[in-house]
This record gives structure tokens, sequence and C-alpha cells, in this order.
């Protein structure tokens, strides 16, 4: 058994001045305790203790190079030495957003901000403008950021919170001391429904501003769309004069250069990008149609942020693009077949022990959970998975040198390697035995 008594001790001094004593609710769930990092290096990271970890969580997605990726370092501390950021335009602006203009399907042009939940700020913003309407549609398991404009409950052991399924005309707000009046103007509706979607649209669209989407719902159950499905949301949206709004703040960068709109062939009037766009520094970006987006060059729509395409955020996008696309994008390649590997060979395992259990996996995304089922196409499927077991199997894997992320979602990067998926599968088969050894005794 590893020993996590620094960390847990820091822990306890982390508390005495840091709220919650971690910096983001959502690093508390981790069993047997938060942890504290030392430093990380390619695939690996290693805590206090002198514990090095197979990372698959990636600072919850971010990292897509890996840790201290050495061209990243190299561009970023190139850029640190022309100072960290003006207040005023510079290069790098330009230069970033022309390459998403040339990257990305919906991108006419470019608004930069610094994290996920500012460009859903943004886009729902730019959408209201646009339309005159003020109502946004948005399904239930997808996540949004933290805004008190669209936070609604969201049902996860990573979050704590209340589960919520199908239809219904109550808005729950995802945290205490969230206003409840900002959500009214939220419409929350199943996904992968295309007749519960028609029928919204087509009864309300003169007060429907937006719909808001993950291309794949990546956070619950990386659950990807149904055949049609978004063909027919693009259909009603345009028909009806709705934004369509992608958030591809996890699918961006992971699914290819032009994120999982150019996989699905989808091209949405707005899209939200953030995570992986920047190798792990904070930078975010809205991107679309040029008659929504020149409501920014207008001035009819306010764009504000101090450190918005800072020079230390343009840089590291830049340098993460180059080094995805090189070779004709073989990052992508690598990072997707390693995701194959991995979970065909967990889905094996689960065989192997007895354990009913889902692999959902799309691109290098995955979901593990233990499940009653042989399949999860829904979020309300997905909300009969064994929470507390797969949490118990996340806590077995850090023992066994793997760190997961305790709600079940993997990441791999593209410094991930064959030798990286064998030991975790190694350690996954250790786990699932210990696992099941566990529910016998239960």
């Amino acid at each position: 058994m590893k020993s996590f008594e620094v960390s847990e001790r820091k822990l306890a001094e982390s508390s005495r001045y840091l709220a919650g004593g971690v910096a983001s609710s959502l690093r508390a769930a981790m069993k047997p305790t938060p942890l504290f990092v030392s430093s990380g290096a390619g695939s690996r990271v290693r805590d206090v203790d002198g514990n090095e970890y197979i990372d698959y969580l990636l600072a919850y997605g971010p990292l897509i190079l890996g840790h201290a990726h050495p061209v990243l370092t190299a561009k970023v501390h190139e850029a640190m030495q022309q100072g960290y950021t003006y207040g005023l335009q510079h290069d790098g602006e330009i230069r970033l957003a022309r390459r998403l203009t040339e990257m990305w399907p919906s991108a006419d042009k470019v608004a930069l901000s610094g994290s996920g939940t500012e460009a859903v700020m943004v886009a729902l913003r730019l959408a209201r403008a646009h339309t005159g309407k003020t109502k946004i549609v948005r399904f239930h398991g997808h996540f949004h950021g933290w805004s008190d404009a669209i936070f609604t409950s969201f049902p996860s052991p990573d979050m704590k919170l209340a589960e919520t399924s199908g239809e219904t005309d109550e808005v729950r707000p995802g945290t205490s001391g969230q206003s409840r009046s900002s959500l009214q103007e939220v419409i929350l509706l199943p996904w992968n429904d295309p007749e519960a979607l028609e029928n919204v649209l087509r009864a309300r669209h003169a007060e429907i501003a937006a719909v808001i989407t993950e291309p794949v719902m990546c956070n619950n159950g990386c659950i990807a769309p149904k055949p049609g499905y978004f063909e027919r949301m693009r259909e009603l949206t345009a028909e009806l004069g709705i934004v369509l709004i992608f958030d591809e703040v996890i699918t961006g960068f992971r699914f290819g250069p032009g994120g999982a709109q150019e996989r699905l062939g989808i091209v949405p009037d707005l899209t939200t990008m953030g995570k992986a766009m920047a190798g792990g520094i904070a930078l975010s970006a809205v991107v679309g149609k040029l008659e929504i987006m020149n409501l920014i060059d207008r001035g009819t729509v306010n764009h504000l942020g101090t450190l918005n395409g800072n020079c230390i955020a343009t840089a590291a996008a830049l340098a993460t693009i180059e080094e995805l696309t090189l070779d004709d994008g073989a990052a992508f390649r690598e990072m997707e077949q390693n995701a194959i590997r991995l979970a065909d060979g967990l889905r094996i395992l689960l065989r192997k022990h007895g354990l009913r259990g889902v692999v959902n996996r799309t691109g290098p995304v995955f979901h593990l959970m233990f499940i009653e089922r042989d399949e999860v196409t829904t979020f309300e499927e997905f909300a009969e998975r064994d929470a507390g077991m797969y949490a118990k199997f996340a806590e077995l894997m850090l023992n066994e040198g793997v760190l997961v992320r305790p709600s079940g979602l993997w990441y791999l990067s593209s410094v991930h390697t064959e030798e990286d998926v064998t030991l975790t599968l190694a350690s996954a088969d250790r786990a699932l035995s210990v696992l099941t050894a566990i529910n016998r005794k239960d």
C-alpha cells in the first residue's frame, strides 16, 4: 500500500488557509486523500510522498501534450522573455486567431478569453444579441461551466449533488448560493431525443435564442450522439432562427484539428473551446459565423477580460497546435489508437473478473462505469451506474500507481505510450481482482 502521509499533512495545513483545502471543489472527491504534487513529466506525475503515477486525469483534460512538454515549455519561456501580458495587442493574437479560422469549420472570427466558463458566457450573450430572444435550451448531463446563468444540478460523483433526469419544467441550481432567477431562461431537455427537441423548438422558437450542446456527452458517460440526431438539430435550429452552439471545451483539440464538428460533419453557428487548446495554460475561445461575431466588432456585445489573449496563453496555444498537427496529425492517431487499446483491454478485464460494466469511448476519451447493462446510450441509463464502486476502483488504481478521475472519465495524451497502456492494464487487472473480493465480502 502506498503512503499518502505527506499529502494528508499538507491538506490539513492547506485547509487552515485555503477554502476547502483545495483550489477547486472538484478535487476534493479524490480518495483516500486529495494528492499534493511535487512534479510531472510526460505521462507521469509524482506526489509529495514520492509516489509516481501514470496520469489519465491530465488536470481534468487540458494536458493533451502531457506534463512539462519540452517544446511547449520552451515556447512559453521564450514568450515570457518579452513580457507576460500587455493589456495591448500583439502578433500572437493575430496568429492564433488566423490559425483557428483555418482549422475550425465554424470559425469565421475568434474571441479569446480565459476559461471555458467565460467562453460559454460570451457565446450565450452573442446568441441572445443576434436573435433578440432570451431562452437557452441545454441538456441533462452536459456541463457548460459554472456561471449562474447555465450551471444546473450536475449529478456526478465529483459534484456530489442530487440526480435529475428526463424532461422537467424545474431547473435546479448546481450549487448553494446560486441565483435561482438566473436559470429562469434555461429550458432543460433530455439529450439524444430528437422528438423532445423538435417538440420544444417548434412550440417555443419565438423565445429560444440558442441550443447549446456538447458534441459528445463526455462528463457523463462519454455518450455519442445517435445517428441523425445532430443533423436534425442543425436543420431545426437553422429553420427556426435559433443559434446552435457546440461546447467543444472538452472535445476541441482532442477529436482532431477541427474538433468533434469536423468529425461529425456538422457546422454550428458558434463554438466554445478551451482545456486542451493551450496544453495546460489558461485559455479559451469562442469562434463563429461572421454575422454573429461582428456583434463584438460593432460594440453591440462587450467582450471583456484583463488577460484575454495574453502573450503566454497565445504562445502556448500556437505551440500546442503545432505539436498536434505535425506529420499530418500523427499525434491524434496515436492518442486514439492507445485509447482503443486501453478501452478494449478494460472490457476484456471486466469479463475476466465477472463484473458488469461498460466502457464508452469516442476518440481519445472514454468513460468506464460499473452498471448492469450491456450498453449505455442515454443519460438516464448512465444514472444507473454504481458510482461508489467506481470510486473504490479509482482508489485501488491509485495504489497501483495509476491516476484516474473518480467519476470514471479517462483522458489520454499525445505522450502516453503502448508501455503505459500495458502497465495500466496490469494494474487494472490487480485492482479488479481486489474489487471483486471486496464485493464478495459485502
